[in-house]
């Protein structure tokens, strides 16, 4: 597929949109769930911790895959959070959850959004994937809006 230079701001709208649902119904569930449980039910507390990296993990390949096809050259190879993304996405379908290097980008943990260093293991919770998406949306919206 040809790289795509430019999104429309309804379709960034629409896939923001998309992950707001997703993100709100995770909330629904962890609080339905807790309600029922009682927030003092250990099973529960352990499931969630088991879950929520996994979920959010899985999110970040879902934002990613909504602008899959976006110019390399547009998105720069200087550690912007649209490289943060794409580093995290390679990582979790590639090696295990385990962030790896990409010769291709100019990656500083410490100007990055997750702070990941190489070698970690990606376990993002909702917190780091609300922080992350919203700087990826505003980077994609910098470099790629169409006007």
């Amino acid at each position: 597929m040809l790289s795509v230079y430019a999104y429309s701001q309804e379709y960034i709208n629409e896939c923001r949109l998309k992950v707001d649902i997703q993100l709100k119904t995770y909330e629904n569930l962890i609080t339905t769930a807790k309600k029922q449980a009682g927030n003092s039910n250990v099973e529960l507390k352990s499931a969630i911790e088991s879950f929520e990296p996994n979920f959010f993990n899985n999110m970040v390949l879902v934002v990613d895959n909504y602008f899959n096809n976006r110019s390399r050259n547009l998105e720069k190879k200087d550690g912007n959070p649209l490289n943060e993304v794409r580093m995290l996405c390679d990582s979790i379908k590639e090696n295990n959850c385990i962030l790896i290097p990409n010769k291709t980008i100019i990656y500083d943990h410490s100007k990055s959004v997750l702070k990941y260093q190489i070698g970690d293991e990606i376990k993002l919770r909702k917190e780091d994937f609300v922080l992350l998406s919203k700087e990826f949306f505003a980077e994609i919206e910098s470099k790629f809006m169409s006007k």
